[in-house]
């Protein structure tokens, strides 16, 4: 991209927003730099800190996003990026903020009415948020808190933490939607459409104290090839030995050495079935209980194909075969065209229990549960010349891993409702079980497991403590002041290849992480705000003892000594209201030592998660809001980051210091406009741009464009919604309409055709 068009399309991000506000009696109000929700249900996050809190209503999802999964909210919401994949992504779609990228989804936090969605039993793109048990229908806001200025929350919340506030009925109401999905896909030697639909039903009710909620989504979708197998230019040798074949693709790596793309693998064609049932009762009316149930199975089949041809046309998998004068062996330990078949069960229990009384005390007690009761992976060991239809192979089984959340919090007006002081305080215990076997087995599609090939697995406990107390301190002045004492405790820690097994010593750690936050009605339309907190990121259970034991029980590719994350983080804001909209500077400075990224250590040639002495990232956004912008029936909403992000120390990598943090782009950028010309048209365009970024931390993956790598990108987005009836809507929508081929390790959807139907009674 030039620097022209660069910047072209940075000031039209800045131009540019997504839908509607809600009228002014429902919308967030702001005082002193805090929101205020006067309308729908109540967010779980702590409003009265003056610090950035932004969200997305129903209304806006609905005309403006082609959503089809619940991260799709976030979409045009500034500074994040869901690395979604495909319709449907269940494995890889992570959430990167200001001062973290899509390879660290631990330092962000996702919640659901207050219920944990965040996985952090790791700290990699297996490990996403399970956005699937949110369907988009039942969401009635999310809301995003920036940054770790809240004691509420532990150390992941240094980047973000995100909170979908979902619908509970007040009268009887019925919701159904059908959409279908088409893709389009070109790239190397690969010439497919792509194709998904999704079905949903909701319902519910309120019948004195009760109310009930129930959802049902289908999804079966087609994704585009994720991954690709390759050959060096290098790795072939000269002459006329093997077998001459046609198809190869040369292109250039991420380091810009050739290399060949021979075939494609992880085709996801996945079938996924979400129930969700909320139970809530007014035991008084200020003590009410709730209990939620969300089941998740998705099953998936991740298939590979071949571009290699022989004389005879037939498609080549294996062996040694020839390629324009050079030899290359496609068979190795593992099979170059690798397939997959997955069979997943999940479930999540929550329950609470909370007053609202508004009066001298408030608390509320919630514990949520997330069970792998089914997690099975089986892939092919060995590829079978042109066909995929057995043979040896793994099976990776997850039974017994999940996690359980314990809160307990109160609220304390001692001078009531509107007093000076308002304190907050809490006690929470989170508990985190990894469990993962890896068996042989004699047929990977429908064999039994075999002998034990690897196993690993550990504890990881967070209990904490922790109160802030919001202070009035004049009539333009506000203040927080906080602080979270947390203990942690990792134990039954092991791992085992089979014959060999190591077990690793229990560890625990305390510390305090203190919190503070100003803001200072300057003018009737300035706000100044200031906020400041520390974040400890302790390792996941993942990081810590995932990787192998050798066959004299060495262990390699872990570190059971990881040291925890620990981040200061400053966020500097004025907001300025203009009447009809809001525009916003942020300026946001963060220190982080000893970070956990993977590398390869100089010293002992190494290669696995370590500690990075020190990260910094300073950088501005600004944001912008609007309805009736111009005209009425314009709505605007934009926002645009510079981050500078650098490691300014790493002995163990030397050649990383001076280079940009893992996938925090420079600049990026986000917006839509929406124009409303009558009660049943909206017409929504959006634009994203990220500028360049790196997926190494010597950044020596100079070509962006190429497997493995990470991109540049800029893409535009359609919808059109009409609405046939009061209580029909029919949308037709494209992502990525013009059609940018772009990178995260794997390519994104190309231009993506949505058309969708809604109704409710």
């Amino acid at each position: 991209m030039s620097v022209p068009f660069r910047r072209a399309a940075i000031a039209a991000a800045c131009s540019l927003a997504s839908a509607a506000a809600q009228a002014q009696t429902e919308a967030p109000q702001r005082e002193l730099g805090t929101v205020t929700i006067t309308g729908g249900q109540p967010t779980s996050l702590p409003t009265q800190i003056p610090t950035t809190i932004e969200g997305m209503t129903a209304e806006q999802i609905g005309r403006s996003i082609n959503a089809t999964d619940s991260q799709d909210a976030l979409k045009y919401l500034p500074s994040l990026l869901v690395r979604k994949r495909y319709i449907g992504d269940y494995n890889h779609a992570v959430l990167s903020t200001r001062a973290s990228g899509t390879g660290n989804p631990a330092r962000s936090m996702v919640y659901a009415d207050g219920i944990l969605l965040s996985n952090y039993l790791g700290n990699g793109p297996t490990n996403a948020p399970r956005w699937m048990l949110v369907a988009p229908e039942e969401i009635d806001r999310v809301d995003v808190l920036y940054g770790p200025f809240s004691a509420a929350y532990p150390g992941n919340s240094v980047g973000a933490v995100v909170d979908y506030v979902t619908r509970m009925p007040q009268t009887f109401e019925a919701h159904g939607k059908v959409s279908f999905q088409h893709q389009p896909y070109r790239l190397y030697a690969t010439d497919e459409s792509y194709n998904g639909h999704q079905i949903s039903a909701s319902a519910g009710n309120k019948a004195g104290d009760w109310s009930w909620f129930f959802s049902l989504t289908h999804t079966r979708s087609e994704g585009q090839p994720l991954t690709f197998a390759t050959r060096t230019l290098a790795q072939g040798t000269p002459g006329n030995a093997g077998t001459p074949v046609s198809g190869a693709v040369l292109d250039l790596d991420r380091t810009n050495q050739p290399w060949y793309l021979l075939g494609t693998g992880t085709q996801y064609t996945t079938t996924q079935n979400v129930f969700k049932l909320k139970l809530a009762y007014d035991i008084s009316s200020t003590l009410k209980a709730q209990y939620t149930l969300g089941l998740w199975n998705n099953r998936a089949d991740g298939k590979a194909a071949t571009y290699l041809r022989d004389a005879a046309g037939n498609p080549v998998y294996s062996g040694t075969v020839n390629i324009a004068g050079r030899s290359y062996n496609l068979n190795g330990a593992a099979p170059l065209f690798g397939q997959t078949r997955e069979d997943i069960t999940h479930v999540m229990h929550g329950f609470t229990l909370k007053t609202q009384t508004r009066g001298t005390w408030d608390w509320a007690a919630s514990v949520s549960q997330y069970d792998y009761a089914t997690d099975e992976l089986r892939r092919n060991g060995t590829v079978l010349p042109g066909a995929f239809n057995g043979g040896a192979g793994t099976i990776v089984d997850g039974d017994g891993t999940g996690w359980t959340t314990l809160d307990l919090r109160g609220t304390w007006r001692p001078q009531g409702i509107g007093g000076t002081h308002i304190v907050d305080l809490g006690v929470q215990r989170d508990h985190y079980t990894l469990r993962t076997r890896d068996n042989a087995t004699p047929n990977w599609i429908t064999g039994a497991p075999g002998a034990l090939t690897a196993a690993f697995g550990g504890d990881s406990t967070l209990t904490s403590l922790w109160a802030q107390d919001t202070w009035r301190l004049a009539k333009d002045w506000k203040a927080v002041l906080g602080g979270r004492l947390e203990h942690w405790q990792t134990d039954k820690g092991y791992r085992s290849n089979g014959t060999a097994s190591v077990a690793y010593a229990e560890r625990s750690e305390s510390w305090f992480s203190p919190k503070a936050a100003l803001s200072w009605q300057a003018t009737p339309q300035w706000v100044l705000k200031a906020s400041t907190g520390r974040a400890i990121r302790v390792p996941t259970v993942s990081e810590l003892y995932q990787g192998g034991v050798n066959n004299l029980g060495q262990t390699t590719l872990n570190d059971p000594n990881l040291r925890p994350e620990k981040s200061w983080t400053t966020e500097l804001t004025a907001e300025r209201d203009l009447g009809n909209g809001l525009l916003r500077f942020t300026g946001f400075f963060e220190r982080t030592r000893d970070a956990l990224y993977s590398q390869t250590n100089v010293f002992t040639n190494v290669t696995n998660i370590q500690n990075v002495d020190r990260i910094r990232t300073h950088g501005l956004e600004v944001a912008y809001q609007a309805s009736d912008m111009f005209t009425r029936g314009i709505d605007l909403l934009g926002s645009v980051t510079w981050a500078d992000s650098k490691v300014t120390r790493n002995d163990r990598f030397p050649a990383s210091v001076g280079k940009r943090q893992i996938r925090v782009p420079e600049w990026r950028a986000s917006g839509a406009v929406t124009w409303r010309p009558d009660d049943r048209w909206s017409t929504t365009f959006g634009v994203r741009y990220s500028g360049e970024q790196f997926s190494t931390l010597d950044n020596t993956d100079i070509n962006g464009f190429a497997y493995t790598a990470a991109s540049r990108y800029f893409t535009t987005d359609l919808r059109v919604t009409y609405q046939l009836s009061p209580k029909s809507t029919l949308a037709f929508g494209i992502d990525n309409l013009n059609n940018d081929k772009y990178w995260a390790f794997h390519p994104y959807p190309q231009r993506t055709f949505h058309l969708e139907f809604k109704t409710r009674l």
